[in-house]
């Protein structure tokens, strides 16, 4: 459960960081 909090949260701010520096991608 643990695992999947973690996961959910990098997803999350990965989506955060693309949305913010779209140029980077």
């Amino acid at each position: 459960m643990l695992i999947l909090g973690i996961i959910i949260v990098a997803m999350f701010g990965y989506l955060t960081y693309a949305l913010i520096n779209p140029e980077k991608f």
